[in-house]
């Protein structure tokens, strides 16, 4: 099905891209993989480019675009070429919306033409070891001394752990006031107090750096505080949508990709003297996985364009975020069967593929918890007298 989001101008950017990932990432990405990192040049490269650079206002050392269809477009090409370990949708989709909507002042100076370049890499710290989806049960604290907020706890989970240079740290402020008492404070790579453990050994996504990241009393400018106290829950709220739909993006894309390779596997791989493409079950496997594929396409694109025109609600985002990463995790282990003991070994594609998916139903909050916004959204509490 054809698809009519896009524009001329998305498509030479597309292009554009496609060579950045042929020519930056694919020759490196094997090494990348052993070493459990992405070198620090690329992001280099890729700011120079203008690909760290969107959403980000031209006052701001920024490209001007804000049109969260190019974006899809970075997320949809490392998802193709099964290239999901580069941390570029953290930095762009996650952090950069944080800092255009709520960095005031001399932060926009200090931090949004960095973060443009990739001379500063961007990761955003929420996960603790006892809080994960649950963001009310964050036990980071931060208490006001003066003109310094003393930051202290640990994070786990984190992307771009290793090599990010700005942190926007969740942490409460003040410990009696639930919601209304977490705030975001933007950590930097050098001030004391704040140190980084192993880089985790995760069982897909190798060359994305992934960190636990602890904060010993760490002595935070009131000038690092991101928006006003007692408001970071509501930030949150307000651009979580977002990063579920990247993510969704990344799944319809990745499952897409899989689904490829698995055909074209099918039909050059024999078995009893015929392609096992030629087989009744493989044909109608195919055809189950190609009409939820099309059906998700077709949903995950709408919402793309709702969220450019300002519309996408939280509960579409969820909806997103859950059927897409359910659906690329069934296409890679289906895809993987499909492959037989090939399917098993590392050289194949749809390996990589298989594990890189299985964190998609986890990361940016669990399928479970999708399921339970969406259901909250259908029974909305009664207003109390």
């Amino acid at each position: 099905m054809e698809r009519t989001i896009f524009t001329s101008e998305h498509n030479l950017f597309r292009q554009s891209f496609q060579t950045f990932v042929e020519r930056e990432i694919a020759p490196h990405y094997e090494r990348w993989e052993r070493a459990g990192c992405v070198d620090r040049a690329l992001w280099a490269s890729a700011g120079a480019a203008g690909f760290l650079s969107l959403g980000i206002p031209e006052e701001d050392g920024g490209s001007g675009i804000d049109d969260f269809r190019y974006n899809a477009i970075i997320s949809e090409e490392l998802s193709r070429h099964f290239f999901m370990g580069v941390g570029f949708a953290v930095h762009t989709d996650l952090v950069i919306p944080y800092l255009v909507h709520h960095a005031r002042g001399e932060q926009r100076s200090r931090w949004l033409p960095r973060i443009a370049s990739g001379a500063a890499i961007g990761a955003i710290a929420m996960t603790e070891p006892a809080a994960g989806s649950d963001l009310a049960g964050i036990r980071t604290t931060a208490r006001r001394e003066g003109d310094h907020y003393i930051l202290s706890g640990q994070k786990t989970f984190i992307s771009n752990g290793i090599n990010s240079d700005l942190v926007i740290v969740v942490a409460r402020t003040d410990p009696t006031a639930g919601h209304r008492g977490i705030s975001l404070l933007v950590v930097e790579r050098d001030m004391p107090g704040f140190s980084r453990g192993r880089n985790l050994e995760k069982i897909g996504q190798h060359a994305q750096d992934t960190a636990e990241l602890f904060f010993d009393d760490v002595p935070v400018p009131v000038t690092n505080l991101l928006g006003e106290e007692g408001r970071g829950f509501a930030y949150l709220m307000g651009e979580l949508p977002q990063e579920r739909l990247t993510i969704a993006v990344s799944a319809m894309a990745g499952a897409e990709a899989a689904f490829a390779q698995t055909v074209a596997y099918c039909a050059e791989r024999t078995a009893f003297g015929r392609p096992i493409g030629d087989f009744q079950h493989t044909r109608f496997l195919l055809a189950e996985l190609k009409t939820e594929l099309t059906i998700g396409r077709v949903f995950v694109d709408r919402c793309i364009e709702a969220h450019v025109a300002g519309r996408l609600t939280t509960e579409e985002a969820s909806m997103a975020k859950w059927w897409a990463t359910e659906l690329q995790n069934r296409v890679v282990d289906r895809g993987l069967q499909l492959h037989g003991g090939y399917g098993y070994m590392r050289e194949y594609p749809i390996s990589r593929a298989f594990l890189d998916a299985r964190v998609q139903t986890i990361y940016g909050g669990t399928t479970e918890i999708m399921k339970e916004i969406i259901g909250r959204s259908l029974f909305p509490r009664r207003e109390r007298g």
